[in-house]
């Protein structure tokens, strides 16, 4: 649950910021950023996720200056840690009001990724 003055408590900016999340896929993209390019990849991450009918996998993310930390809620198994040097976009999907994306740079074959999270509130999409 985010407090009201969560940004005021310079501890949780530096350690990080956790969230309940549980995310939908990934897709690859041609650019590094771009409201149009992000919207249209969420799209098809969406119909994607939809169409296999499969239960979403938990996750919790991490938001750090570090970067994104990604574990699996039920395991706490590491899934991914991206640099913050490797992330070039960050958005809340307009049509999809409960969708976070960001689009990072993967670090074995240097693909641009848009990975796409489903938030249970709004206000943890702009958080």
């Amino acid at each position: 649950e985010l407090p009201e003055n969560w940004t005021d408590t310079r501890e949780t900016l530096l350690e990080g910021m956790l969230f309940s999340l549980k995310y939908m896929g990934m897709t690859l993209v041609e650019q590094p950023k771009g409201e149009e390019l992000s919207a249209a990849a969420v799209k098809r991450i969406v119909a994607t996720a939809k169409a296999s009918g499969k239960k979403l996998q938990k996750v919790t993310l991490k938001v750090s200056p570090r970067g994104i930390v990604l574990n699996d809620s039920s395991t706490n198994e590491l899934i991914e840690n991206i640099s913050i040097y490797r992330i070039s976009y960050c958005t809340a999907d307009k049509t999809h009001d409960k969708v976070f994306a960001y689009i990072a740079q993967n670090q074995l074959n240097e693909n641009l990724e848009c990975h796409a999270f489903l938030c249970t509130k709004r206000k943890m999409v702009s958080a």
